[in-house]
């Protein structure tokens, strides 16, 4: 990695990062040629590199790993959580090798390149890492050029610019546009994912989707669910039609407040009309919301797959994924919102439940398992409590 303040471009650069004061990261690019801009967020799960990447959380971010060999298994069809990546690029340290593993399909430059994402190797990603944690998620632009022709003014310019997150409705921008219903199931080693296990006799959950990650929807499905998606934007007299059991509220990317401009007034009906409500990430957010907290731009964040969470009712501690960059101000919380989860890295809010409706939320993301099975009983504590 060659870091430069001058406009200086060192010979073989091929990438370089670009930050809102003019200084530049140099490396390797890799994946599609062009360039993005967003916020710079780092990571720190050793493994599920392609579920980070198809997150549709991490819409307008650029993700730092900190484990250095990213992209060693390769891609396959399976492992991913919507259609096509959200999050705009990555940055690695080590190049990106020949995969191996026996599910590969593609390497994972060659799905960066197809995916119109960028790439950055051979970069100090425990540096960035640090200068995020000391002066939080700066708005950068990353770029690749084979030729390693860039107009690094420009970049900073484009950088400088960039409004950031705060105030920024993107779940609007990566929901799905028509209702439908959800069939999948748990993935199996030789078998793929389940079909067939949403049968009318389940309890009825409608999910609003603000950005939703597959796999909650099929630890729904696993739970005992049957599950249709809704848009972000769903009326409550379109989530009402469907006759629901229950309603799902999911996560998604972009400051809270902003999406609670439309999907507050929708909860606060359905609490209103005693519909219980499970809600992950963005959806606890938005939950808090509805019921008077505040939300607030975090530091850095919280992005990985080994955060530590205390559950307040009887102090287990469950291994938990994170990724989020906004929080529920507890000092916020109403006194029918009672605190359930506690981070252990800062003491941040990650889990409320109201003391008077059938509703509870995480900001952790259960689906995810990086326990594997601690946080599985949320799922099943919301479908059983709706039989």
């Amino acid at each position: 990695m060659s870091k430069s303040s001058s406009g200086y471009i060192p010979n073989g650069a091929t990438g370089v990062l670009v930050f809102a004061d003019g200084s530049a990261v140099f490396g390797r690019g890799f994946g599609a040629v062009g360039e993005a801009v967003g916020e710079l967020c780092f990571n720190t799960s050793i493994t599920g590199y392609q579920e980070i990447m198809t997150d549709p959380s991490y819409a307008g971010q650029i993700i730092n790993f900190t484990f250095p060999h990213i992209g060693n298994v390769g891609t396959n069809l399976d492992d991913v959580e919507a259609d096509s990546p959200h999050a705009l690029g990555c940055i690695v340290r080590q190049d990106v090798t020949e995969p191996s593993n026996f599910r590969n399909v593609e390497p994972f430059d060659q799905w960066m390149k197809q995916n119109g994402r960028i790439g950055l190797a051979g970069v100090d990603t425990r540096a960035l890492t640090r200068m995020i944690r000391l002066k939080g998620a700066p708005n950068v632009v990353i770029a690749h050029n084979p030729e390693g022709r860039f107009d690094l003014a420009a970049l900073a310019e484009k950088a400088a610019s960039w409004p950031g997150l705060e105030g920024m409705d993107l779940a609007v921008e990566v929901t799905g546009q028509e209702s439908r219903l959800w069939k999948d199931g748990i993935w199996r080693l030789g078998f793929g994912y389940g079909v067939g296990e949403a049968g009318d006799e389940r309890p009825h959950v409608v999910a609003i989707d603000y950005g939703a990650k597959n796999n909650i929807f099929r630890n729904l499905v696993k739970a005992g669910a049957r599950v249709t998606v809704l848009p972000a934007t769903a009326s409550f007299e379109q989530l009402m039609e469907q006759k629901p059991d229950g309603l799902f509220l999911s996560n998604g990317p972009g400051d809270p407040a902003a999406t609670g401009e439309y999907a507050v007034p929708v909860i606060r009906q359905a609490l209103e009309a005693d519909l219980p409500i499970f809600g992950i990430c963005l959806g606890h957010q938005l939950l808090g919301l509805a019921v008077g907290a505040k939300t607030v731009k975090m530091h850095q964040g919280h992005r990985g797959a080994n955060h530590p969470v205390k559950r307040l009712e009887d102090g287990l501690v469950e291994i938990t994924s994170m990724n989020h960059g906004f929080a529920v101000d507890t000092d916020t919380l109403p006194a029918n919102a009672k605190p359930t989860h506690v981070s252990l890295f800062d003491g941040s809010n990650c889990g409320i439940e109201l003391t008077d409706k059938k509703a509870f939320s995480v900001q952790y993301h259960p689906e995810a398992s990086p326990g594997p099975q601690d946080s599985f009983y949320l799922f099943q504590r919301f479908v059983e409590g709706l039989r």
